[in-house]
C-alpha cells in the first residue's frame, strides 16, 4: 500500500511512497487539515541523496507503531529541500536556533495555526541509541507537551517566530560604509576561515576558498600565506579521497580531517563550483597536472552519467548502492571502494606495486576494511606547491604514472564493464529498482536523481565555460552551451521562470538563487565564446538582461535592498520572506546577485545596475561588518563594486586575456579602438590612456583589479 507520495515527481518524497505513515507533501490542504483537527505539524526535510535521510526511511518511518502514532496524533508533511530551499532555509534557522546545530534530515514540529516550530532535531533512531532518544518516545513526549503545556509551546513559537522576522527584516546600516576596509576585513577574514584545518569533516568550501582566491592580488601575506593556502586546497580537492580518481567527480565531503574518506554522495552544485575554482587556480598560475586531470575526468564523468539526452544535468548520485540483487538494503560507498584481495586479483603486481607507491592501498584498508583511492603525498604526481611542480609534471610522463593509469582503466572496467574510451553514455539507474534489477555490466550504481535544478544546472555551466577559457577546450564549453539553451527553451511557463524541470514536466517558481546562479552562468558564456567563431557571443549577454529584468521585477526588495528568496506571489504559507545573504554549500544567492550587477553595469554601460549593486551591498553591510565569515559571497561582491573594470581589445590580445585570472574585470572584443592601440582599460565613469602594447595594457589591467 503507498501514500500519497506515490505520485509526486521527486525521487525523494517517492523513497517514502511504501511508509505506513500518511504522509503529506507541502501544500494547503495538509495545512488546512492539521488546522482543522488541532493536530501539531510533523515536518521532515531532505533529499534523495542523503544517507542519513535514507537511513531514517529505512528505520523509524517505516515502523508500523511509529507510524500508527504519528497518523493519529500528528499531521506529516515531507519536503523535498532540493525543490523547495525557501522552506528549507527557514526551517533549519529554527532549529539551530532550537538546539545550536542542523543538518539532514531536517524534523521539526510545529503549530499548526502559526507553523513555527517548537521543537526539533535531525536523525532519530528507532530505539535510543547513539545518546538519542527513540523516535517514538520522542513523538508521545511531542504530543503530551502540545497537549498539556500550550503556554510553553506558545512561548517557544513567539521567541521563534520574533527571530525569524528580525532576521529577515535586517534593514541597512548608514554607519557601514562599503568601502576599503569593509572589504579587506572581509578578505582577510573569509581567508583565514579557509586556513582552519580541524580533525573533520572536510567540506570543499568553494565560496572561502573563492575569496580567498581574490585575496592573493593584494598584500594579506603578513598573517596568511593565500597563495599556498589556494593551491592546498585545490591539491586536497583534486588528489584527495573526495574525488574519484578512477571514473571523476567529487564526493560532497569527506568525514575526516585528512581529506581520506568521503561521504560518497555526488552533488552537481559541488562539482560545478570546484571545477570553476580549479581552472581560477590554473589560470592564477598554478599550473598543476592534477588540476587539469581532475577537471577533465569530472567532465567526462559529467556527460558520460550525469546529462539527460535533452542536454541538461541531473542533480545527484546517491552515497549507497547495492552490492548485489538480493540485498535489502544498499551499503555506502560500495562502488567506489576496493579491497586489497582485489586489487591483487585485478592487478599485475607492478600495477598493483605503483598503486601503493603513491595512493593509499593497505591490506587493512582505509574505510570498513576497504580502500578509498587517495594520493599519498602531493610531490609525486602533479601535486607539489610551485617548487615541487617542475619535478611533478616531468613524473608524470614516466612509466610509473603510466601504470597507474592502466590501472585506473581496469578499475573503471569492473565498475562499468566497458573501458573509458567506449563508454560515451551511462544510463541512470533512477531508483532502487532499476539498479536491482537492470543488467549491469558492471558494479550496480548508485540511484541518480535525474531532476533537473536550474542554480546547479548554472554552477556546472559556469565551471565548464570558465575551464573552457582557460584551457581553450571546447569539450568543456559545448555541454555547457547545451545546458544553458534547455534552461532557456523549456523553463519558462507562462512568462515566469522555473527552477525544476522532471523529464519535462517544469515545476516550482524559480528561487532567488536560480535567478542569480543562471544569471551568472549567461554572463560566463559570455565571456567563454568572445573569439569562438562558431558563436554568438552577443545572445548570451542579451538573456542575461532578460533574465536580469524578471528577477528584479518579482524579487527585488524595493523596502530593503536585495533580492527576496521567492517572488511575492511564490511566497504563500511561508512565515517569512527572507532575502539569503549566509554562505553554505553553495554562495548566497545575493552575493552572486549582486557581483551579477556588476558585470552588467560594465558590459551595457547601464549605471542603474550599479546603483542596484550599491543598495544590495548597503542593504547586508551590518551583517557584513558584524559577522563578515557568514557572508563570503557578499565581499566577492564587495570586490567587484571596488574594483570593477571592463577591458575594451582586440581579437590577439584576447588570446592572452581569456586564460587568464581577472577576477572583477569583463572584456569587450571591439574593432573600434583607437589606431595603434591594443586595448583600453575602464573603470565606471573613466577609462585609463589607451594601451599602445601589450605590456601597457597588461600594468593597466593589474593597476585597475587592486585599486580598491
Amino acid at each position: 500500500m503507498t501514500n500519497r507520495l506515490a505520485q509526486s515527481p521527486s525521487l525523494y518524497l517517492r523513497k517514502h511512497a511504501e511508509n505506513p505513515i500518511n504522509w503529506w507533501s507541502w501544500c494547503d490542504e495538509a495545512l488546512q487539515v492539521a488546522r482543522q483537527e488541532n493536530q501539531p505539524i510533523f515536518l521532515s526535510i531532505g533529499y534523495s541523496s542523503c544517507h542519513w535521510c535514507t537511513v531514517m526511511e529505512g528505520e523509524a518511518f517505516s515502523d508500523q507503531s511509529i507510524a500508527e502514532y504519528m497518523n493519529d496524533n500528528f499531521i506529516a508533511i515531507k519536503v523535498d529541500r532540493e525543490e523547495r530551499p525557501d522552506i528549507d532555509s527557514i526551517y533549519m534557522q529554527g532549529l539551530q536556533m532550537m538546539t545550536g546545530q542542523g543538518g539532514w534530515p531536517l524534523n521539526v514540529f510545529l503549530d499548526p495555526h502559526t507553523l513555527v516550530p517548537f521543537y526539533g532535531g535531525t536523525y532519530f533512531p528507532v530505539e535510543p541509541r547513539y545518546g538519542r532518544p527513540g523516535f517514538l518516545q520522542v513523538l508521545q513526549a511531542i504530543r503530551r507537551h502540545y497537549d498539556t503545556e500550550k503556554a510553553k509551546v506558545d512561548s517557544v513559537t513567539s521567541e521563534i517566530l520574533g527571530y525569524l522576522q528580525q532576521s529577515a527584516s535586517m534593514v541597512s546600516s548608514p554607519n557601514v560604509e562599503i568601502n576599503t576596509a569593509l572589504l579587506g576585513k572581509g578578505l582577510e577574514t573569509n581567508t583565514g576561515v579557509l586556513s582552519h584545518s580541524g580533525s573533520g569533516p572536510n567540506f570543499p568550501m568553494i565560496p572561502y576558498a573563492e575569496v580567498a582566491l581574490r585575496s592573493s592580488r593584494f598584500n594579506l601575506a603578513s598573517k596568511y600565506p593565500v597563495k599556498q593556502l589556494c593551491t592546498k586546497r585545490g591539491l586536497d580537492l583534486a588528489l584527495g579521497g573526495i574525488f574519484d580518481h578512477v571514473a571523476g567527480g567529487f564526493h560532497r565531503y569527506t568525514v575526516d580531517g585528512t581529506w581520506t574518506v568521503p561521504h560518497f554522495e555526488k552533488m552537481l552544485y559541488d562539482n560545478g563550483q570546484i571545477v570553476e575554482y580549479l581552472a581560477n587556480l590554473s589560470a592564477l598560475g598554478v599550473k598543476e597536472v592534477a588540476f587539469e586531470r581532475a577537471i577533465s575526468l569530472t567532465t567526462q564523468w559529467l556527460t558520460r552519467e550525469m546529462t539527460a539526452p535533452e542536454g541538461y544535468f541531473y542533480a545527484a548520485q546517491d552515497a549507497d548502492n547495492f552490492n548485489d540483487p538480493e540485498d535489502l538494503e544498499p551499503e555506502e560507498g560500495d562502488f567506489y571502494v576496493w579491497s586489497y584481495e582485489e586489487l591483487q586479483q585485478l592487478l599485475s603486481p607492478e600495477e598493483l606495486t605503483e598503486i601503493q607507491q603513491y595512493f593509499t592501498v593497505t591490506p587493512e584498508g582505509n574505510f570498513e576494511g576497504t580502500n578509498v583511492l587517495q594520493k599519498r603525498d602531493p610531490s609525486p604526481v602533479g601535486a607539489g606547491l610551485a617548487d615541487k611542480s617542475e619535478k611533478a609534471t616531468e613524473e608524470l610522463t614516466t612509466k610509473p604514472a603510466l601504470t597507474i593509469e592502466s590501472a585506473f582503466t581496469k578499475l573503471f572496467v569492473v565498475r562499468y564493464g566497458a573501458k573509458p574510451d567506449e563508454l560515451k553514455t551511462f544510463p541512470p539507474a533512477r531508483n532502487n529498482h532499476e539498479a536491482k534489477t537492470k543488467k549491469w555490466a558492471g558494479r550496480i550504481p548508485p540511484v541518480t536523481d535525474t531532476k533537473m535544478i536550474v542554480a546547479w544546472n548554472s554552477l556546472m555551466i559556469s565551471g565548464l565555460a570558465r575551464a573552457a577559457a582557460v584551457f581553450a577546450e571546447e569539450n568543456y564549453l559545448n555541454p555547457a552551451i547545451q545546458a544553458a539553451k534547455f534552461i532557456l527553451e523549456n523553463q519558462w511557463v507562462k512568462d515566469r521562470f522555473h527552477r525544476v524541470n522532471y523529464e519535462g514536466e517544469v515545476a516550482v517558481s524559480a528561487q532567488s538563487e536560480d535567478y542569480a546562479f543562471f544569471i551568472k552562468a549567461l554572463l560566463d558564456l559570455h565571456q567563454a565564446t568572445l573569439g569562438v567563431e562558431s558563436e554568438n557571443a552577443e545572445f548570451w549577454l542579451e538573456k542575461a538582461q532578460q533574465v536580469q529584468n524578471e528577477f528584479d521585477e518579482f524579487l527585488w526588495s524595493v523596502e530593503l535592498g536585495g533580492y527576496f528568496n521567492t517572488a511575492s506571489d511564490a511566497s504563500n504559507n511561508l512565515l517569512v520572506r527572507e532575502r539569503s545573504y549566509i554562505d553554505n554549500a553553495t554562495p548566497s544567492a545575493n552575493g552572486i546577485a549582486i557581483a551579477n550587477l556588476v558585470r552588467l553595469a560594465l558590459l551595457t554601460e547601464d549605471l542603474t545596475y550599479l546603483d542596484l549593486a550599491e543598495q544590495a551591498l548597503q542593504a547586508f553591510s551590518e551583517i557584513m561588518n558584524k559577522s563578515p565569515s557568514a557572508c563570503p559571497s557578499l565581499f566577492t561582491a564587495l570586490d567587484w563594486y571596488r574594483n570593477h573594470t571592463l577591458i575594451r581589445t582586440n581579437s590577439e590580445e584576447l588570446k592572452f586575456l581569456k586564460p587568464q585570472y581577472l577576477p572583477t574585470a569583463v572584456i569587450i572584443l571591439t574593432d573600434k579602438l583607437p589606431p595603434g592601440t591594443v586595448g583600453l582599460v575602464c573603470q565606471g565613469l573613466s577609462c585609463t590612456e589607451p594601451s599602445k602594447t601589450h605590456e601597457h595594457l597588461w600594468q593597466k589591467i593589474q593597476q585597475s583589479l587592486s585599486r580598491g
